[in-house]
């Protein structure tokens, strides 16, 4: 784990991908999540806890990790007194969430702020956090973000990988193993095998690309990180670029084309397919693969998956030399504080905060829900997929960083994309991947004259 850790703070300092990105957005590590409204926790202290001052409001942004959030919440407010609500926004709404929240006379206290553009949208609403007890309890400062004039505005807080998830007990069962896949040439060999015999075997290759809001940013946002990391890689880009091209816009072709074409999924309602039916069909051993990310290793082990048979591989696309790649790793975990709050409540979300990672419940959380964190009590994690993260890089591989950070007007950008995918998912000519290429090249371009 220190190793993984090493090797992402050292990347950070040369790429500078941590601090950059386009307009303030639902993030792209947020894992699927059913269409619900906001849920949150009673902010009410029991009746014999202390009296407290100030309180505190945290609008979450990772739906997977809210019960969770609810339970440490109720926890700080039973020893301390100081009502904790959390308010977790539905997949893909946490920016008109935080907009809305942030108009109303109770606002958000402690909220994300993921990118250097979200910085530049909320720069005046985010607190300088130097010198405060919380930003002492920090290992680095190369996950955080800075404005302009120098000042911490936004803390990284954890690190996440993603990739595609195999279930190595499947690949057995199927005549196969996790070591034959190197390179996209054997990850398509293998799942055009397993997709051939999906009837006999009783499970298909991968899980359902959906394309649905509570999914489609596994795709327009991770899996475009494919040719964005790449095109940024091959010209030096170590900021939010005007333009990109499409040179490896074959290499996405040859992935979604490998995703859409070994599953069980409807191709013609990908659009209507959720997040919760694709992690629900890797979840009941439906299917031997599943993109997504380290976050998602909790709520498949809490569904009966074993560690032992769990693993994540690269996302193979055909790259030259791609056999020496390994996980997408980053962050765009990063909380701000709401600096209009009253001071008593900025000071209350303050020693929240310090307490969250420094106490044995705060630090037991963070490494179960989030992994490995940059603070000096932090924990180790038991997942598997920082491991297998670890594995790749002890073994030389270099690591594809997060190129979609630097996506303009995120949001829009990409659902011109899934729209343009849907369709050439559900009649794939080259007159309709030519319109995926125009949303990703053109689309690109045309939103970054756009953005603020």
């Amino acid at each position: 784990m220190k190793k993984l850790i090493a090797m992402l703070l050292a990347l950070v300092m040369v790429l500078g991908l941590a601090a950059c990105g386009g307009k303030t957005e639902a993030p792209a590590t947020e894992a699927p999540a059913a269409e619900a409204p906001a849920t949150e926790a009673p902010a009410d202290a029991p009746a014999d806890a202390p009296a407290a001052e100030g309180k505190v409001y945290y609008l979450n942004f990772k739906p997977e990790a809210d019960a969770a959030w609810q339970e440490l919440a109720e926890a700080y407010t039973a020893q301390t007194g100081v009502p904790v609500k959390v308010v977790t926004a539905a997949a893909g709404t946490y920016s008109d969430t935080l907009t809305a929240e942030m108009g109303k006379s109770e606002a958000p206290t402690l909220f994300q702020c993921g990118n250097k553009q979200g910085l530049v949208d909320w720069d005046d609403y985010c607190l300088n956090l130097e010198g405060t007890a919380f930003a002492n309890e920090l290992t680095t400062n190369d996950f955080n973000i800075y404005n302009d004039a120098g000042e911490l505005k936004c803390v990284g807080y954890c690190y996440e990988a993603f990739g595609i998830i195999v279930n190595k007990a499947l690949l057995t069962q199927a005549g196969h193993s996790v070591e034959e896949i190197t390179n996209f040439e054997t990850l398509k060999a293998v799942a055009e095998d397993i997709h051939a015999r999906a009837a006999e075997l009783g499970f298909d290759a991968f899980s359902a690309p959906g394309l649905d809001g509570s999914s489609s940013w596994r795709f327009s946002g991770h899996l475009a990180n494919m040719p964005l990391y790449y095109d940024c890689r091959d010209n030096g880009v170590t900021d939010q670029p005007a333009t990109i091209t499409d040179a490896y816009m074959g290499n996405f072709k040859n992935i979604w084309d490998l995703y859409i074409n070994n599953t069980a999924a409807d191709l013609t309602s990908l659009t209507s397919s959720t997040g919760d039916e694709s992690a629900a069909e890797f979840k009941e051993g439906k299917a031997a693969f599943y993109q997504n990310g380290s976050w998602e290793y909790a709520n498949l082990v809490a569904a009966g998956l074993k560690p032992e048979d769990l693993t994540m591989i690269p996302i193979y696309c055909g790259v030259e030399g791609e056999e020496k790649s390994g996980l997408c790793c980053g962050t765009e975990n990063c909380w701000a504080v709401n600096a209009k709050a009253s001071e008593a409540d900025i000071q209350a979300t303050l020693d929240f905060m310090t307490w969250v990672v420094t106490s044995d419940e705060g630090t037991t959380m963070m490494a179960e829900q989030f992994g490995p964190i940059p603070f000096k009590n932090a924990k180790t994690p038991e997942n598997v997929f920082f491991a297998a993260a670890n594995d790749y890089t002890a073994a030389g591989n270099y690591v594809v960083t997060w190129a979609f950070n630097y996506t303009p007007n995120v949001d829009n950008w990409r659902a011109t994309v899934v729209t343009a995918l849907a369709a050439y998912s559900a009649d794939q000519s080259d007159a309709n991947w030519a319109k995926v290429v125009e949303a990703f090249v053109d689309g690109w371009a045309y939103e970054y004259n756009m953005q603020g």
